[in-house]
């Protein structure tokens, strides 16, 4: 392995929703010691929450004197990013019950044509072959967060302004989003648009909260993100979970089959929403397949008994 495309991170074992490791290990190796402390005052915000609140983790750093940029990348500029020493995070596909998560990305190898991600154990670090990490990182439109100290910033940064402000305002508004403010979501998203009409995510996510609302207008803004990005996994699925709502069986089965054509592994649940849809259609052995592919990849799945239950009268 060529040392040069490879940065050392230091070992962080400890994370909050509000500080996640992936920012407080890059916070650390630009030498800024992030409060578990402070992260836990603002975790408060956000009852019950599963998973981790990136932008919180963000803001917790740029209080702390570093600088973040999100822009929609490309492989090239992320080696590019390794190369002159900073280390990127990016937004991947989840597993089982989790639908996306964040990796900070330290090295990459052009023999081996390997990714090398972020594992917060003594010289250890995960290694994804770069065709499969490209594929799973344009699900999500390919987003890299830079989290840098402001001199280096001024070195890299020769990324569209209006993208990356637009990108900004769809982490903010997913923010409001968790913290119950929706009606201020909609309307940063919305400005997030108006910045930059092509952001996928931003489209995305106002068709999310539309669909929580049951809105038929969440259908209008998932096709549009599909038009803009024909691989966005989440678009596919959110239109099966809004037909599934309203009892459109067959578009639910053809749009969760869509997304499942994109990623196979990425979000458990969808075989078992896709077997419930199935079942109500009568396709029964098909409906089984889902229900024991559900559980396959989610064995520790809480409602196990449940759909070994039906199962079994399938």
């Amino acid at each position: 392995m060529d040392p040069t495309h490879t940065r050392e991170i230091p070992i962080v074992k400890e994370e909050n929703i509000c500080l996640p490791l992936v920012v407080s290990a890059v916070s650390k190796y630009w030498g800024v010691d992030l409060s578990l402390k402070e992260a836990a005052e603002i975790a408060k915000k956000y009852q019950n929450m599963k998973g981790s609140i990136l932008i919180e983790g963000v803001e917790l750093a740029e209080r702390h004197g570093l600088v973040g940029v999100i822009v929609n990348s490309s492989l090239k500029e992320l080696k590019k990013m390794i190369d002159i020493g900073v280390p990127p995070i990016v937004i991947l596909p989840g597993v089982k019950d989790v639908v996306q998560h964040a990796s900070l990305v330290v090295g990459y190898d052009d023999t081996e044509k390997t990714i090398f991600h972020y594992i917060p154990e003594p010289e250890k670090i995960g290694a994804i072959p770069e065709k499969i990490f490209d594929e799973q990182w344009q699900e999500d439109d390919r987003l890299m967060i830079l989290l840098v100290p402001q001199d280096i910033l001024q070195d890299i940064n020769t990324f569209d302004e209006k993208k990356t402000r637009s990108n900004r305002l769809c982490f903010d508004g997913e923010k409001l989003r968790l913290q119950g403010k929706t009606g201020e979501a909609m309307a940063t998203l919305r400005q997030a648009l108006e910045i930059n009409k092509s952001n996928s995510t931003a489209m995305c996510l106002l068709a999310g909260i539309l669909n929580d609302q049951n809105s038929s207008e969440a259908v209008m803004y998932y096709n549009k993100t599909i038009e803009l990005h024909s691989k966005y996994y989440l678009a596919y699925r959110g239109l099966g979970n809004y037909y599934l709502k309203t009892k459109d069986y067959s578009n639910a089965e053809k749009y969760y089959t869509l997304a499942l054509e994109v990623d196979q592994t990425r979000f458990a649940p969808i075989y078992k929403n896709r077997g419930l849809v199935r079942y109500e259609q009568q396709k029964l052995a098909a409906a089984k397949q889902d229900f024991q592919k559900y559980l396959e990849q989610m064995p520790e799945a809480r409602d196990r008994a449940g759909i070994e239950q039906a199962i079994s009268e399938l």
